[in-house]
């Protein structure tokens, strides 16, 4: 109860500690980057680099993030070629187009 009373006492925080600025914080990548950097040090054959990235976020995280860059990618990849989607991925991953 003590700690309630602090809280609301003339709008004093007594007894707790400021959270750190911004600028003191670790810098948190989000899904995205992660999925961005990782799969580049992949196209790179960059060990470290993979490493590093896919401690950025948990695997399922970075899973979806290569899966949306896949999806982008193979969709930029049609509209430039005038081709379906379909047919590059299977033309990307060396496979037949049915």
């Amino acid at each position: 109860m003590e700690r309630i009373r602090g809280l609301f006492a003339g709008g004093r925080n007594e007894g707790r500690k400021a959270a750190p600025a911004p600028a003191a914080r670790a810098r948190q990548h989000n899904l995205f980057e992660a999925a961005a950097a990782y799969v580049s040090a992949c196209a790179e054959d960059d060990q470290q680099g993979m490493d590093e990235a896919s401690g950025w976020v948990s695997p399922e995280a970075l899973s979806f993030g290569v899966n949306e860059l896949a999806c982008r990618a193979v969709i930029a990849i049609a509209r430039e070629r005038d081709e379906s989607p379909r047919a590059v991925a299977r033309g990307l991953l060396g496979l037949p187009v049915s």
